[in-house]
């Protein structure tokens, strides 16, 4: 059996601060000496961030509806078996999921399959006695779940005290702390949620903030018994796991600053493991690629943000398209994606000039275009995969591309959860680009043969899978874009 402290830390409904009480009690803990371990429910890259800075680990989602259950437990044991405490952040509501007939991709499904204690964050700001009411009715809705304390937000010190004799009264389920109504502690927000961690110089002093407060109003030492007295788990076994290091195969650059950091560490572990050498470049400041790439991944991030910077870093963009043109295998998820257009348009109208080896332009829109999770079918053999070897993935962008891909070079029939279906992406050759997001553990293949066509590129072996030349006089006048 394996013993992790471990808490889970679950919201009454969006936006009621449990980011906030999360980020707080991470902080807090780190401040102490403790070594945390984050995690978050869901498929969110954003909220990770905020709990790397708070604890200096890197935090790993956990997601019901992408993986396997068993995978799930085997990243949070692998994870957490080397530190002193696991602080889980949920997603949505506590019992928010996939459907209102069940707990499937919901905090609570994972609290359960995890063993972890729960605290609920409520907004306690218009409420006193009904708050009691409302623990009441979360304690009662599914007896499966261990629903350990409460955490106020939004409420003074006098006020506290009244909502904490209200659960007393009412309720077995104590009050921990609260945090009180704080500018100082709200995180900045803008159309994909919160502003991520590397772009806020000032995230730094906001975290100090937030461990002096929770260290005040919280009680901590209650709340790492709580995390203490978790059952130990049965151990679950990991892909990989009695493996030695890999040999190195292939050297494979990673984009990696304020504009592009949306990536499960999973999968780069993953690559790591199958033997990718990993090397991180700036494409805001780095006006060279790093020496010696086999491959180039481009993930997601805020490339719209930072379009006049990515513009004005000319040297980079025109080597990227060089070496793709090359043929140099080259995956691009979302914002990597966008960086490989012509143009971007970003939230200010004004168009910028990006690498152009795909054709067509990029706009920002004011709404979601496409959004949750999908099934991918690969409509023909790329970089990554063998045509009709499916892989999971998720979406989230208020982006569009103004051209559209013939079917017959269109990536994925893509298959959302309803069954609805649509052409996405871009497939040719040596490049494979896309909005969605993908999770190598959803199939193992997809890294390997992203570390496989690397390797071949090492050895000057230009036979990609697609039997296709590499790509040649971008930008491709003849191939439509989807978006």
């Amino acid at each position: 059996m394996v013993a992790i402290p471990r808490l889970l830390i679950a919201g009454t409904q969006s936006g009621v601060g449990k980011t906030t009480v999360a980020v707080g009690l991470m902080a807090a803990f780190a401040k102490r000496g403790i070594s945390v371990q984050p995690f978050k429910v869901g498929p969110d890259y954003i909220d990770p961030g905020f709990h790397a800075m708070a604890t200096g680990c890197a935090s790993r989602n956990l997601d019901t509806w992408l993986l396997k259950r068993t995978l799930v437990q085997g990243i949070f044991q692998r994870a957490a078996a080397v530190a002193e405490l696991a602080v889980i952040e949920g997603v949505m509501g506590l019992f928010d999921g996939h459907a209102s007939t069940s707990d499937r991709g919901s905090t609570a499904e994972v609290a359960k399959l995890l063993q972890a204690p729960v605290i609920l964050v409520v907004d306690g700001s218009h409420m006193a006695r009904s708050a009691a009411a409302m623990v009441q009715g979360y304690l009662g809705f599914d007896r499966a779940l261990r629903l350990a304390g409460v955490i106020f937000n939004k409420v003074s010190e006098r006020h506290f005290q009244l909502l904490r004799e209200a659960l007393r009264r009412s309720t077995r389920i104590p009050a921990l702390g609260y945090l009180p109504q704080d500018p100082s502690l709200s995180l900045p927000e803008r159309h994909l949620g919160l502003v991520p961690a590397v772009e806020d110089p000032r995230l730094t002093a906001s975290l100090a903030r937030a461990a002096e407060v929770v260290e005040k109003t919280v009680n901590l030492g209650r709340i790492l018994r709580i995390a203490r007295e978790a059952p130990a788990l049965a151990p679950v076994d990991m892909p990989g796991d009695g493996c030695g290091p890999a040999p190195r195969l292939a050297r494979i650059g990673v984009a990696k600053d304020q504009a592009f950091h949306f990536y499960y560490q999973e999968n780069l572990e993953l690559l790591q493991q199958l033997g990718a050498e990993l090397v991180e470049f700036s494409p805001l400041s780095d006006e060279r690629l790093p020496d010696g790439l086999d491959g180039l991944y481009l993930g997601g991030g805020f490339p719209e943000i930072f379009a006049d910077r990515l513009e004005a870093n000319a040297p980079l963009r025109c080597e990227i398209r060089q070496a793709i043109e090359r043929g140099l295998p080259t995956y691009a998820e979302c914002g990597g994606l966008m960086y490989l257009a012509e143009r971007l348009s970003g939230q200010d109208g004004k168009a910028h000039a990006m690498v152009g080896i795909l054709p067509g332009s990029i706009r920002m829109t004011n709404r979601l275009q496409h959004f949750g999770y999908a099934t991918l079918i690969p409509r023909r053999n790329s970089i990554l995969a063998k045509a009709r070897d499916p892989i999971k993935g998720h979406e989230f962008h208020y982006s569009v591309w103004d051209h559209q891909v013939p079917a017959s070079q269109a990536a994925y029939t893509v298959v959302q959860r309803r069954g609805e279906r649509r052409l996405e992406g871009f497939a040719r050759a040596n490049l494979l680009a896309s909005y969605i997001h993908v999770h190598f553990f959803t199939n193992v293949r997809w890294a390997q043969g992203f570390v496989r066509s690397a390797e071949r590129w090492s050895h000057h072996l230009l036979g990609f899978s697609t039997s296709e030349p590499p790509l040649r006089g971008s930008p491709l006048a003849s191939q439509q874009v989807v978006g």
